[in-house]
């Protein structure tokens, strides 16, 4: 009867030949240095996005958006009957101030100035949101600026809106209207877009959508490609690595191994 025993000897147990896998935290760690030698190597990439980007950015604002224009006028908060005597009359000039902001821009005053100008593409919604109001700090004075495509029609609307504003401020508070100081000038120079500022934005969003690729990559590919990499992933000691066969090596091997059999004929 053959010994059983034996025969199982002469195979390996089943675990010789296990393999560990990676751990999950393992598998969770991020290589900082390989994410950072990526970068290194593909720096000219993103030298590239960074050019292309401010390029697009600054193409865009200077040849396809429509440049815009402010023109501002000043009206003082402040009349006859409400002369400033003491601390109560300057807390009472901002509350005037605040009541300002909203009667500048009611729809009243809006659908005044549209009327006054004669302009039949545009109502009072459109206006509105063309006028930005600034009082500066610590002062009784109102800054009326209108912001158009038109750098006349900038100047017109805010002398318009301060005109209408006035009138209308007057019948409400049942006072002398407001004073304008200040009327509104034709813009010589744009407000927007900022070609600069916006070419800056674009390399910046090129600049971190193509490192951002990279990185995702980088982390998203799980090849083994260097002895360190079996060692760091299954914690095996590498025994030898066969080298990479060069065509060129093998060619020169095969024509001197054939004029040396040629010789030995």
């Amino acid at each position: 009867m053959p010994d059983t025993n034996n025969n199982n000897n002469l195979f390996p147990p089943d675990n010789l030949f296990t393999i560990n896998t990676l751990d999950d935290d393992q598998d969770d760690e991020i290589d900082f240095g390989q994410i950072f030698f990526e970068l290194k190597k593909r720096v000219l990439i993103l030298i590239l996005a960074l050019v292309l980007g401010g390029g697009i950015g600054y193409s865009i604002s200077r040849f396809v958006l429509t440049p815009t224009y402010t023109s501002t006028s000043i009206i003082y908060v402040m009349t006859k009957e409400t002369t400033i005597t003491s601390l109560t009359d300057l807390q009472i000039g901002s509350q005037l101030t605040a009541d300002y902001k909203v009667l500048v821009t009611s729809r009243t005053v809006m659908e005044n100035a549209i009327k006054k100008l004669n302009i039949q593409d545009m109502n009072y919604l459109d206006l509105r949101r063309k006028i930005t109001l600034e009082n500066p700090q610590n002062t009784r004075v109102l800054n009326i600026s209108v912001l158009d495509t038109d750098p006349t029609r900038a100047k017109l609307l805010t002398d318009a809106v301060s005109e209408c504003a006035s009138d209308y401020i007057a019948d409400i508070m049942e006072q002398d209207p407001p004073k304008i100081i200040e009327y509104g000038e034709i813009p010589l120079q744009k407000t927007g877009p900022q070609s600069g500022r916006n070419a800056v934005i674009m390399a910046a969003v090129f600049f971190m959508i193509t490192a951002g690729f990279i990185v995702i990559s980088t982390m998203a590919n799980d090849t083994i490609r260097t002895e360190d990499d079996i060692e760091n992933y299954f914690k095996l000691p590498v025994l030898a690595a066969i080298p990479e066969r060069d065509p060129e090596a093998a060619r020169k091997a095969e024509q001197y191994n054939y004029a040396y059999r040629k010789k030995q004929k």
